[in-house]
Order: structure tokens, then sequence, then C-alpha cells
């Protein structure tokens, strides 16, 4: 089981990052160890002073899929989910600056949070479901599928072309503006829709 990431793909949060707007998907993995556990604290790494949310909608696949043409793309997952993807910003800065990879910002063990998972059929349409995330009871990020700049399915298109698809697998599809430093005692939740798929303690 592998966590596929999307890097840059909301329009919004590359100028809040004042990063280069990519011409193809930015893609990134992390290991299954960077999954936060079912009812666990996040515990900010004593590396970084700077550790951010970044709320993001999750797709889980189904079958094993490689080379998979967009057209068939909605044949390989039935659940949407909700995650966050926390990032050491600080250490993320300091990599890029080197042209250096980005894992160790981005893939320390707790850095992936997944929430719980909602049936793709609960959608009208998948490329049009509002998510958010409430800091301490304040909607800090709120965006919507449609601002995608690659939808789901192209996601699952490119994305196939480099990594076979296994069942179990977890795309991140990417963060919207608004991101932001996490605090001990803080709490984060996330919603799909007006749903509540996780809330989760900083420590």
């Amino acid at each position: 089981m592998k966590l596929i990431c999307i890097g840059r793909n909301y329009t919004d949060h590359i100028k809040e990052l004042e990063s280069e707007k990519p011409t193809d998907p930015v893609v990134f993995l992390k290991p299954d160890t960077s999954i936060l556990l079912k009812k666990q604290p996040f515990f900010i790494p004593d590396f970084s002073d700077d550790v951010h949310h970044e709320v993001e909608v999750l797709v889980k696949i189904k079958k094993v899929g490689k080379y998979i043409d967009k057209k068939f793309a909605h044949k390989y997952y039935d659940e949407i989910g909700l995650g966050i993807d926390f990032t050491a910003r600080d250490l993320q800065t300091q990599l890029k600056a080197k042209g250096l990879p980005w894992e160790k910002a981005k893939a320390f063990d707790g850095a992936a949070v997944i929430g719980e998972w909602l049936p793709k059929s609960n959608f009208k349409n998948i490329d049009d479901i509002n998510f958010s995330l409430k800091k301490n009871g304040e909607v800090v990020q709120l965006s919507n599928t449609k601002l995608m700049l690659w939808k789901i399915d192209e996601l699952i298109e490119y994305v196939s072309k480099y990594f076979t698809l296994k069942i179990g697998d977890i795309i991140f599809t990417g963060t919207p503006s608004g991101v932001g430093k996490v605090f001990a005692n803080d709490e984060l939740k996330g919603y799909i829709e007006d749903q509540e798929l996780f809330s989760i303690k900083i420590k």
C-alpha cells in the first residue's frame, strides 16, 4: 500500500506559497509509516518549528491498474475521503532551496491523516465536491474539487503511467489555500460537504 500525493493542484495554493505553476502534476510518495493511527493525536516533530496542515480530498484505489486511460479511471475507485498532508514547511523550504527531495518534510511518521471514507455513489459529481478544514472551530481551508488543475480521473491516468496502482493505494489530490502552522492543543476537523470525516488533536 502506498500514498501517492499531488502537489500544486490548486492555483490559489500555488500563489500562496509563491511556487511556479507546473505543466504536469507534481507527484511524491509517503510510506505507510506516515499514516497517523486512528484516534491518535498528531505530535509535532522535534525537527520542525513550522508544521503546516494541508487538507486534501482522497481517493482509494480498488483494483490493480497500469496505463489507465482517463475514460476508464472511474472504474478504479469507489470511495472518496478526506485527509491531511502535514508538512514541515521550514524543512521543506530548506530542501527545495538545495534542489533536494521533499520526503523528510512530507513523509515523516504521522504526517498523513486519513479520515473516514464515503461511497463515491454519494456524490452527483466528484468534480464538484465541497470540502473544508476547521482549526479550533474556525474554517481555515475551504474549497471545491472543481478548482483542481487536474481532476481525479486525470490524476489516475497520469500517475498510473509511472506507478502500478494496487488495491488499497490512496491518492492525496492536492490542497487549496489556507494552509497554516499548527500548535500544541489545536484541534483540526475535516469535512466533506457538512459531514465530519476526521478530528485530530495536536500535541
